[in-house]
């Protein structure tokens, strides 16, 4: 991609970073995380609050994209079909029809994720690691792009199942939407933002657009110097005393593409240590677990993105 290719595709991606902050008040820096997450075909993983807005962003992110959007309240009774779909029989054409779940759909917020059972919390794995759907062997690719954006209440743990480590591994980051501060609240009251907003949100871009920049961000450059950055990060969680468990091959491959789309939205065709180093928490600290020797008044939540963030400050950042 030449850098005045480049240039212009990051200025659209801007038109709808802009459009979501219109939306979402005084929350920058978590609409840019969700844009990585979609541009590097990932998803995302929001802590937070009830009321803070994170439902309010997978619809602002639907419309802005002119995709079709879903919404799954997850509860403990539901069943892997409530997600995913069935096969119902059909008398008058004598077989066995699927109907399709709410899965089938471009952005998907799995609200409270964590209140569902395992059983149907694996239900997702297929469908966010290979885009594609298994019902009765048969198997149904999914609409491209394909994002979930799964929520979880940090503070309420009665009755929920926490995701194990091989669900979370699946999305691309973790964030915490948190209150806002007193001026962006203020916004938010004098300006009715959220659902008010919402309606007035018009699509900036087409799926067939974030297709082309989701094929565009592949060839980003990014030099050996950083890959050695990032692998060393990595070696250093899997050799550290405070983990029992270290970022997986499949974690350095989504920091890689997370760096390449953060690049593509800042216009450039070049990573930079920029890229890497403020992606290396949100990417990495949701797939390690603190060992039980590490003693701490924090949360797991907040033991890992301290342990994470440490590490991350002791590797030399290349020049």
């Amino acid at each position: 991609m030449s850098p005045k290719a480049a240039v212009a595709a990051s200025a659209s991606a801007a038109k709808l970073e802009a459009a979501l902050r219109t939306v979402i008040r005084g929350k920058d820096e978590v609409v840019r995380l969700a844009l990585v997450c979609i541009l590097a075909r990932g998803h995302l993983l929001i802590e937070g609050v009830p009321g803070v807005g994170k439902t309010t962003l997978g619809q602002a992110l639907a419309r802005a994209l002119d995709c079709s959007f879903q919404r799954v309240q997850f509860t403990s009774d539901m069943l892997p079909s409530d997600v995913v779909g069935i096969s119902v029989y059909s008398a008058a054409a004598q077989e066995f029809e699927f109907k399709r779940g709410p899965v089938f759909t471009n952005v998907l917020l799995a609200d409270e994720i964590n209140r569902t059972t395992p059983k149907t919390q694996s239900a997702l794995l297929e469908a966010m690691n290979e885009g594609q759907v298994t019902v009765d062997v048969h198997s149904f690719p999914l609409p491209q792009p394909f994002l979930v954006i799964a929520t979880q209440n940090p503070v309420e743990h009665h009755g929920t199942y926490p995701l194990p480590e091989s669900q979370l591994d699946r999305f691309l980051m973790r964030v915490r939407m948190g209150y806002p501060d007193a001026r962006a609240e203020r916004e938010i009251l004098r300006s009715e933002a959220g659902a008010a907003q919402l309606e007035n949100l018009r699509p900036v871009l087409a799926a067939a657009d974030i297709l082309e920049m989701q094929h565009a961000i592949t060839q980003i450059r990014v030099d050996d110097s950083l890959v050695s950055y990032a692998l060393e990060i990595v070696r250093k969680t899997r050799e550290s005393e405070q983990l029992s468990l270290g970022v997986s091959p499949r974690g350095s491959q989504m920091l890689y593409r997370a760096a390449q789309a953060m690049a593509f939205l800042e216009g450039r065709n070049f990573c930079v240590p920029e890229d890497f180093k403020p992606l290396a928490v949100p990417v990495f600290a949701h797939r390690i677990v603190v060992s039980g020797l590490y003693s701490s008044t924090l949360k797991k939540a907040e033991q890992a993105e301290q342990v994470m963030q440490e590490i991350v400050n002791s590797v030399a950042v290349p020049v």
